[in-house]
């Protein structure tokens, strides 16, 4: 079992951990770390013991608000998840394109050049 040197609170302890586990334990000893140094900042220096129950207890407050944030992301997840299967399961709304007959599309195209031809000769009673 490899033994480590982790730093927590200006203080060094020396912690055995399974074969390759020592990345974690540092990690997690830097987490422990950061927390005992504020406390070390605000209070000054404390009991060992005492130390480290605060920062752990302050990183337990830390991870229970991190744990009900995840409680409610995965809610949210689940409810968008039933909403896009139900909205996937509906049945496809049916959009209609009106066609316009032939006869009328021709009609329109007639009353098209009339109205150009007209306006032609206007343009020409006015240049003249």
């Amino acid at each position: 079992m490899p033994d480590v040197q982790i730093h927590i609170g200006g203080r060094t302890f020396e912690v055995s951990c399974q074969p390759g586990e020592e990345a974690y334990l540092r990690s997690a000893a830097g987490l422990l770390d950061a927390e005992a140094s504020v406390l070390v900042e605000q209070i000054g220096r404390l009991p060992e013991a005492r130390m480290l129950l605060m920062a752990g207890l302050m990183l337990a407050d830390r991870t229970a608000g991190l744990e009900e944030k995840l409680r409610r992301s995965d809610e949210e997840k689940q409810a968008l998840e039933a909403q896009l299967s139900a909205l996937q399961s509906a049945p496809a709304e049916r959009v209609e394109v009106p066609v316009i007959p032939q006869a009328v599309r021709e009609t329109m195209a007639e009353l098209a050049a009339r109205a150009e031809a007209l306006a032609d000769a206007v343009e020409d009673k006015l240049s003249a």
